[in-house]
């Protein structure tokens, strides 16, 4: 959010997040998300948690490995929901926070990204955030603001793999 202030874009966040599971989990993140919103002074959209969006979605490859075809699903769902929803508030622009952590594939996302865009007509914002330290910088702003942090993507399949002997 700083990143894009600085540079002059006028920021609203979209908390679109069906795959986080379970809801308590949900509502940690979701939690975290309206304390950095508050901290930047950032308008903050709340989606409905629908998480049988997701499972519908992803049918068939519960079984994908992580950073596999499931994952790839999961980007392409919330990423074309924040395009509509950046088109219908009227915005030029819509990205992805997610490419911040070491984990996420900026080039994959920025492929899904594009996609969308030419499919809805909004511009992507491809920018790796995880350059110059942000990765860094955004573990400082978590702790000093004391954001809860997860450690698996938001999955029940992820946590799956995380939990498993």
């Amino acid at each position: 959010m700083s990143y894009l202030k600085d540079a002059g874009y006028q920021v609203c966040a979209y908390f679109y997040n069906p795959n986080i599971y379970p809801s308590e989990e949900y509502q940690k993140r979701l939690d975290a998300q309206r304390t950095l919103c508050n901290h930047f002074d950032c308008k903050l959209v709340e989606a409905e948690y629908n998480p049988e969006e997701y499972y519908q979605f992803v049918k068939g490859l519960e079984s994908e490995p992580e950073k596999g075809l499931r994952c790839d699903k999961c980007f392409e769902l919330r990423l074309r929901k924040t395009a509509e929803y950046a088109k219908s508030i009227g915005a030029d622009y819509f990205t992805t926070s997610i490419v911040i952590s070491p984990h996420k594939n900026f080039n994959k996302l920025t492929e899904i990204g594009e996609k969308i865009s030419q499919e809805t007509g909004i511009k992507y914002l491809a920018i790796n955030f995880k350059k110059k330290d942000g990765f860094l910088k955004t573990n400082r702003i978590s702790k000093e603001l004391g954001l809860y942090r997860q450690n698996y993507c938001g999955c029940k399949f992820a946590l799956n793999h995380i939990f498993k002997p």
